[in-house]
């Protein structure tokens, strides 16, 4: 009888086999080919102001490489949400001046 190797060996699986981890890191595109958008909102943070950057398609190293640096040249607090950036407070005109010079396409939505 073989013996199979227990790190490739499957227990269990009721719906097919997960999907590779390396299929998601191929969404990594160069800034100049990304369309960002810029937009405040407080919809569901009970009236707290929150600058939302969509649009970004980069693998989750690269997002958390750029949520550090605009966190820090914002001055401000922030989070990742289902491929989404927010950064606390009202920072739309400083986040599309910080997008722009990093080559990003970037455009703010929305208006007051």
């Amino acid at each position: 009888m073989a013996k199979s190797s227990p790190n490739h060996r499957v227990v269990y699986s009721e719906f097919g086999t997960p999907p590779a981890p390396e299929a998601e890191s191929s969404l990594d595109l160069p800034p100049q080919q990304q369309q960002v958008r810029i937009q405040a909102s407080r919809s569901g943070r009970k009236g707290k102001t929150v600058t939302i950057v969509t649009g970004l398609q980069l693998n989750p190293e690269n997002l958390n490489t750029l949520l550090k640096q605009l966190k820090n040249q914002c001055g401000s607090g922030g989070t990742i949400k289902e491929s989404t950036i927010e950064i606390q407070g009202d920072q739309t005109q400083k986040l599309l001046q910080i997008m722009t010079t990093l080559g990003y396409k970037a455009k703010i939505s929305g208006g007051k």
